[in-house]
């Protein structure tokens, strides 16, 4: 029972080892020249500005490029399978593919309407 876990076992030690060298000889090999640019934070593209003490407001951009990331990354992960399999599935399956294409672009609407496909 057992033996079949050894080549799993065998693989994630061999993925650790090469993560754990990979990042061993970038620490060893890798420059050392820090300057000022290099430490600041790196935001998309946007200079940073400085928050208050207590916190600043984020810009709105940020949260809807990640939902649009994860609405069409969920959308592509269901109609990659509905695709595949769509001769067999019927009617019914094609109601609720609609229905889900549907509430997707409902969240499309919402990032549209806020701006979220304006790239300054």
């Amino acid at each position: 029972m057992t033996n079949s876990y050894i080549p799993l076992l065998f693989l994630l030690a061999i993925g650790a080892g090469f993560a754990v060298l990979s990042v061993g000889t970038s620490l060893v090999v890798g420059p050392k020249r820090y300057n000022r640019a290099k430490m600041e934070a790196y935001e998309c593209g946007i200079q940073p500005t400085p928050h208050a003490s207590g916190g600043g407001r984020v810009p709105i951009k940020y949260y809807l490029t990640a939902m649009l990331f994860i609405v069409f990354d969920v959308e592509s992960i269901f109609l990659y399978p509905f695709a595949v399999a769509f001769n067999s599935l019927g009617l019914f399956a094609l109601v609720e593919m609609v229905l889900f294409i549907l509430t997707v672009f409902v969240a499309y609407a919402y990032v549209w309407r806020r701006g979220g496909l304006d790239w300054d």
